[in-house]
C-alpha cells in the first residue's frame, strides 16, 4: 500500500470499501477479492482487504480500538501493546507537551494523548506519519496530536516538557539488538535525551548495561510473563532508582534493596522458583530470592531454590521430584517410570537443543510434567518438576 492508496481509504468511498472488506476478511482471499472488485477498483480493493486483515491481527495488541485504527504490516509488528503504552504514559505528568520523534503508526502517541498529554509527533516515512495522523483522528484525539513527516533531528527537545523516542530497531537485514544500529543512530538519540528537560527512551529489553546513560532509570516491563520492552527515564519522570522491574497488568514494581547483598548459593531444595523475566533483566534476582527466602542453585543462573513454598507474583514455583546429572538415557528412564507422555521443557544455562531432546525422549505415557535443564557449578543437570 502506498500513500495515495491509503488516502483513498480515508474518503467516503474508501470507508465504504473498508466496511465491506471487514465482512469478508475471514473468507477465502480469492473470493473476497472477486466480490469487492465488482464494486471497487483494484487499488482500493487491495488496500481495504489489507487493512481488514491487519485490524483483525491487531486486536491482540489494541483490543476494540483495532477495528477503528489503520496499520502497516511493519508498523503493527513494531507497535507497543496498549497496556504497556498506557503504563508508560501514566508516568508522564498529565498536561505535558511531548515530542514523539519516532511515532510509527501512533500506538504510543495515542497512549500519551489518552493520559492527557499534548503530542507533537514526527516519523521519517510519509505513509507511516499519515497512518499515525489517521489513528489519532479515528480515536478522537485529533485536537491533542499533530503529526508530520520529518526526521527526528528536526525536533528541538528543549522546546517540550518531555521527549519520547522509540528509535527503529530494524535494518535491511531484519531486527537488530545493537543500539549502535538503531535509527536514529544511538549517539544522536543520546544527544537529544541530553538536550531534553525530561525523556522517555524506549529500547530493546536486551540492551547492554553499558549503553544506559548515568543518572537515568532503566525500567524493564513484562506483560503476562513475557518481557516486552525496556525504557530509559531521564529527568522528572525518573524515579530515585537506577533499575526497576514492572509487571503488567498488575502494575507491581520491584526495585533494588540497597541493604541486600548477592543472593546465597546452595543445594537444590524441594522447590525451584523461576523469576519473572523483568526481574531477571533488571538484575533483581537477589531481591526475588529474598522474597521467597531462597538461594541460587548456581551463582550465574537465575533459578532460585528453597525448602518451603512461598507465594509471590515475582516467580513461578515448581516442586522438584528428581535431580539428575544430565543424561538422555537417565532422563528418559525417569520420565517413563513416572508414566509421563507430555513435557514442558524449560532451560537456562543449558546448551541442549530442546526440540531435538523432545523427539529423542520418545515418550508415550499419559501424565504431564516439567523438565528444567540448567547448570549447577558448571555441570549440566536436569530437574523433573511439577508446576505449583
Amino acid at each position: 500500500m502506498d500513500l495515495d492508496a491509503f488516502r483513498g481509504l480515508l474518503t467516503p468511498r474508501g470507508q465504504e470499501a473498508l466496511g465491506a472488506a471487514a465482512e469478508l476478511a475471514g473468507d477465502d482471499p480469492v473470493a473476497a477479492v472477486t466480490r469487492l472488485r465488482k464494486t471497487y477498483d483494484a487499488d482500493l480493493t487491495s488496500a481495504a482487504l489489507g487493512q481488514a486483515v491487519l485490524r483483525r491481527r491487531a486486536r491482540e495488541k489494541f483490543g476494540a480500538d483495532a477495528d477503528l485504527m489503520y496499520f502497516t504490516p511493519h508498523g503493527l509488528e513494531q507497535a507497543t501493546r496498549r497496556e504497556v503504552a498506557d503504563h508508560r504514559a501514566r508516568r508522564i505528568p498529565a498536561g505535558s507537551r511531548v515530542a514523539d520523534v519516532c511515532c510509527g503508526i501512533g500506538g504510543d502517541l495515542l497512549a500519551l494523548a489518552r493520559a492527557g498529554c499534548t503530542v507533537e509527533a514526527v516519523d521519517a516515512d510519509p505513509l507511516t506519519a499519515a497512518v499515525a495522523r489517521a489513528n489519532a483522528d479515528a480515536l478522537g484525539f485529533g485536537e491533542r496530536v499533530t503529526v508530520r513527516a520529518a526526521d527526528a533531528g528536526t525536533v528541538d527537545p528543549a522546546a517540550f516538557d518531555v521527549l519520547f523516542a522509540d528509535p527503529a530497531r530494524r535494518t535491511v537485514r531484519g531486527r537488530t539488538f545493537d543500539p549502535l544500529a538503531y535509527s536514529p543512530a544511538w549517539p544522536e538519540v543520546l544527544a537529544m535525551v541530553a538536550a531534553a528537560r525530561a525523556a522517555c527512551l524506549k529500547v530493546a529489553p536486551g540492551i547492554p548495561y553499558e549503553f544506559i546513560p548515568a543518572g537515568t532509570e532503566a525500567e524493564w516491563v513484562s506483560h503476562r510473563g513475557e518481557v516486552k520492552e525496556a525504557v530509559i527515564w531521564a529527568g522528572a519522570p525518573a524515579g530515585r532508582v537506577e533499575r526497576r522491574a514492572t509487571m503488567l497488568p498488575s502494575g507491581l514494581t520491584l526495585t533494588p534493596d540497597p541493604g541486600l547483598g548477592p543472593a546465597e548459593v546452595g543445594p537444590i531444595g524441594r522447590y525451584v522458583y523461576e523469576p519473572d523475566g523483568a526481574a531477571i533483566r533488571s538484575h533483581l534476582v537477589a531481591e526475588v530470592a529474598a522474597l521467597v527466602g531462597g538461594r541460587l542453585i548456581d551463582p550465574h543462573i537465575a533459578y532460585i531454590t528453597s525448602d518451603v513454598p512461598v507465594e509471590t507474583p515475582w516467580a513461578s514455583r515448581y516442586e522438584v521430584h528428581e535431580v539428575l546429572p544430565f543424561s538422555l538415557k537417565r532422563l528418559r528412564a525417569a520420565l517413563r517410570e513416572r508414566g509421563v507422555g507430555n513435557v514442558t521443557i524449560k532451560k537456562r544455562g543449558s546448551a541442549v537443543d530442546v526440540e531435538r531432546l523432545r523427539k529423542d525422549l520418545r515418550l508415550s505415557g499419559k501424565k504431564f510434567t516439567t523438565v528444567i535443564l540448567t547448570r549447577v557449578i558448571d555441570r549440566p543437570f536436569v530437574l523433573v518438576c511439577d508446576p505449583c
